[in-house]
């Protein structure tokens, strides 16, 4: 769902039936409504946020890829947004993630890149792929070590256990957090902050803190490179396909690391 008001554009991932995990249609949307925003001068904030009370985001449609979909567009560059159309996807107009519920594996990484982080306070973040014999492939692993003190982050990162929206703030991964009900309320006040600055300036700032040309982080292409090439062994070990058969199985899984 895509809404505007005044100069912010509010975007919801709108699956709650499915905790808002994100499919190919999913993923080319929240692209799409970057895109938009980006093009019009108008917009000057984005916030997106999660339908219901109970996920922001349970990150890969799980469901819809044992049926044999593709949870990635054919179109390369709508691909090439990364994860959701969002992860690899960096616009000049400030992103706040409005965290309304659990943001485990890809909503953590949503997180991750997004500008500025509004939670709830019933919100938890995590990246639990090691459980599942995987890993977090859509960038949670490098920008996670950059954005907070690399002890705590290689904690989550290697136990895969989740953290409240009270420690997120407390490592800096959150900027605010505030009762489930005011947390639009929050996110709005916030980007009304932003709005009221000059648009020119606060986009510039924005691409020089964060390195943006041209719609792109030349700088993370290493980062990204041996990402793929990690994910690429990891997916295709025999530990990848005992983790989800474990889990549908509801029993401890058997690691061979092979």
């Amino acid at each position: 769902l895509v809404e505007r008001r005044g100069h912010v554009l509010l975007v919801t991932l709108n699956r709650p039936e499915a905790r808002n995990a994100v499919n190919a249609k999913a993923h080319v949307a929240l692209g799409e409504a970057l895109e938009e925003a980006e093009a019009d001068p108008e917009i000057r904030c984005v916030i997106v946020t999660g339908a219901g009370d109970k996920a922001f985001c349970a990150g890969a449609d799980l469901v819809a890829l044992s049926r044999g979909e593709s949870l990635r567009p054919e179109d390369p560059a709508q691909a090439a947004w990364g994860f959701a159309g969002f992860v690899a996807h960096p616009i000049s107009k400030p992103v706040i993630a409005a965290v309304n519920g659990f943001a485990l594996g890809g909503g953590t990484e949503i997180a991750l890149a997004s500008d500025l982080v509004v939670a709830a306070d019933s919100a938890k973040f995590g990246l639990p792929e090691v459980k599942r014999g995987i890993l977090a492939a859509a960038g949670g692993a490098f920008p996670l070590v950059q954005q907070i003190p690399q002890k705590q982050a290689m904690e989550m990162l290697l136990t895969g256990d989740p953290i409240t929206a009270d420690e997120a703030k407390a490592l800096g991964l959150v900027n605010q957090v505030v009762p489930l009900a005011s947390l639009l309320d929050a996110a709005f006040a916030l980007a009304e902050r932003i709005t009221v600055n000059a648009p020119l300036s606060v986009q510039a700032t924005k691409r020089i803190a964060l390195g943006i040309e041209d719609g792109h982080l030349p700088g993370d292409d290493p980062l990204w490179e041996r990402n793929a090439r990690e994910t690429r062994a990891v997916f295709t070990s025999e530990d990848a396909r005992e983790g989800p058969k474990a889990f549908a199985e509801k029993r401890a899984p058997v690691w061979k690391a092979r």
